[in-house]
């Protein structure tokens, strides 16, 4: 049975690429399903806005995408590399289809290990045109940090938005860089992910897999012994050996350098219809070639995984739906406290932000046991817009203590709430200083 690996590879490519490419471009309400703008200072999420003082989400999204990964790999291997990684489209894109389709750089794309044809003009092009791509691809990756909407907004003043289209620029050369001359070498030496998936995989995981049980035993403590095995139903072609775009040998094992891009099981498969025999490279685990059972999906560590998962998902939500509808900063004023005519008086910087989507009026009120102070500034309720912040100078106020000794230390809570929805508001901490009672028989003092 011959298999198709390849089309269901390209399917996958189309879709992950158009989703990738169309999401920056969906909004609900005016939000994204992902936005990291520092420019607006706003993360978007699941098509939800926070503020970057909500950046709390940021670790529950970062474990996730960390035991996703370990989840992923230990029950299908490195799917992620064959299936859905940029570098190996990229590399698709270049070698598969500029260099081989159109400037016929290389005879076809049957045998990778073929050497490139020496024509000078058309390796150029072939750069150039990629160049093309690689812009696209690292303006695609810039709208997840500045929406498509600002980003051509910007890029039509270029002299006041160098910074961006210097990012842009470089970006775009290193993915050129990387794809054209790194190549796959980036998989085998650079990438962090190959010298962490062996840790990851067990006996279970679906992984490239050569069945020396049926083809042969052709390596011996990955030393090539025989070309082809006496009895074995490998016919020594090395079909596999052509197409693998990282010039490796499968039959050698697992190795660091597959991508599980699955091309040699392709070409196995073509080379055994022929006898009308499966093929010898398949996407199966060891115990299921070894034992000749079905694939255990659900185990031990991937049941742990998902539960794992599941309570971090849980965690994510609730948070995203229980962000703060305000937020409130506090600052004390240089001057720490002033007395005028018997009373004290201190002055405080407040920011508050509005992270509701529709405009409130906002004011404030002194939770303390000491009901001796009072808010003498701002007088009344005050509008913020959706979204927005203002900064304020509260003044709070009380009479002189003159039988104090020395300064006293009072700690309030300061509630900043709305006036036109109770359910949103918030409390902070603060103190109020009352100077020692000497100062109190001055009229006008300031510390």
């Amino acid at each position: 049975m011959i298999t198709h690996y390849l089309k269901k590879r390209i399917f996958t490519y189309f879709l992950a690429t158009a989703v990738i490419f169309l999401l920056p471009f969906v909004r609900i309400n005016n939000n994204h399903f992902f936005l990291l703008s520092f420019d607006k200072q706003k993360l978007h999420l699941f098509f939800v806005s926070f503020n970057t003082n909500e950046l709390y989400l940021m670790p529950f999204l970062l474990i996730m995408m960390f035991v996703f990964i370990f989840f992923i790999t230990n029950l299908l291997g490195r799917v992620w590399c064959g299936w859905a990684c940029p570098q190996t489209l990229f590399r698709m894109i270049y070698r598969d289809i500029i260099q081989t389709k159109i400037f016929k750089l290389y005879a076809g794309r049957k045998n990778k290990q073929n050497p490139i044809r020496n024509n000078i003009i058309k390796k150029i092009l072939s750069v150039v045109l990629f160049y093309f791509i690689s812009l696209v691809a690292a303006s695609n990756f810039l709208w997840y940090f500045i929406p498509p909407e600002d980003f051509f907004t910007y890029i039509q003043n270029p002299n006041e938005h160098l910074l961006l289209l210097g990012i842009v620029f470089f970006l775009s050369l290193f993915i050129t860089f990387d794809i054209t001359y790194i190549k796959e070498n980036f998989c085998a030496y650079l990438c962090p992910y190959a010298r962490i998936q062996s840790v990851m995989f067990d006996n279970d995981t679906k992984m490239v897999i050569y069945d020396e049980g049926r083809g042969g035993l052709i390596y011996k403590d990955g030393v090539k012994f025989t070309k082809k095995p006496l009895g074995g139903e490998c016919i020594a072609c090395e079909a596999c050996v052509k197409v693998c775009p990282t010039h490796i040998d499968i039959r050698k094992g697992m190795q660091l350098e597959c991508i599980n891009c699955l091309e040699c099981a392709d070409a196995c498969s073509v080379v055994q219809s022929r006898f009308n025999r499966p093929s010898l490279i398949n996407w199966n685990s060891t115990n299921a070639i070894i034992k000749k059972e079905k694939i255990k999906y659900f185990r031990a560590k991937t049941i742990g995984y998902l539960i794992f998962l599941s309570i971090l998902l849980v965690g994510l939500i609730y948070k995203a739906n229980h962000k703060e509808t305000m937020l409130l900063n506090i600052n004390r004023t240089s001057e720490l406290y002033s007395v005028k005519k018997d009373e004290v008086v201190n002055a405080y910087s407040i920011l508050l932000q509005n992270t509701d989507k529709k405009e409130h009026k906002f004011y404030l009120e002194i939770l303390s046991d000491d009901k001796n102070i009072y808010i003498h500034k701002p007088k009344k309720a005050f509008s913020i817009k959706a979204g927005e912040k203002t900064p304020r100078i509260l003044v709070l106020k009380a009479r002189c203590d003159s039988t104090l000794k020395e300064d006293k230390n009072i700690n309030i809570k300061l509630k900043a709430y709305a006036t036109d929805d109770d359910k949103i508001n918030i409390i902070k901490d603060t103190v109020f200083i009352y100077p020692k009672g000497e100062l109190c028989k001055i009229k006008k003092h300031k510390y």
